[in-house]
């Protein structure tokens, strides 16, 4: 075995962990109760199935599959910040309306609920899927 597929091996292994321990993170805390909620939810099942799929018939079909998968992964994570960002931001203003922006920003960015930088999991998920599902032309 070469070691461009060994490491291969061990990014794809990495990436089923982030996407279990992801999952099972959004179910347990309810990740599900507006439509855009689901999205994360929807590409890591994605994901599962693609990955499975290229592991018992790999072909560059699947590779393409897995890659815009893991596109709409990164998409959706920058699109999941600015969201919990936005959600945050507007949970301080209602607090004090007479905060400048940046003071908004600044607590928005600390704020517990929603954590503004947890969706960022999915831009690392998504990148370290591009990455392991990369296939040299020979």
């Amino acid at each position: 075995m070469s070691a461009p597929s060994i490491v291969r091996r061990w990014l794809i292994a990495g990436l089923v962990l982030g996407l279990v321990g992801t999952i099972a993170e959004l179910l347990l805390l309810e990740h599900y109760e507006e439509g855009w909620q689901m999205t994360p939810l929807a590409l890591i099942a994605a994901a599962l199935v693609a990955l499975a799929w290229d592991a018992a018939r790999p072909s560059a079909r699947t590779a393409r599959a897995i890659q815009a998968i893991m596109g709409l992964f990164v998409l959706a994570g920058v699109i999941g910040v600015w969201l919990h960002l936005r959600g945050a931001a507007e949970f301080q203003r209602e607090m004090d309306p007479s905060q400048s922006r940046w003071s908004v920003f600044a607590k928005a960015m600390r704020a517990k609920a929603p954590p503004v930088l947890a969706p960022g999991i999915m831009i690392q998920l998504g990148l370290i899927g591009l990455v392991s599902s990369y296939r040299p032309k020979e």
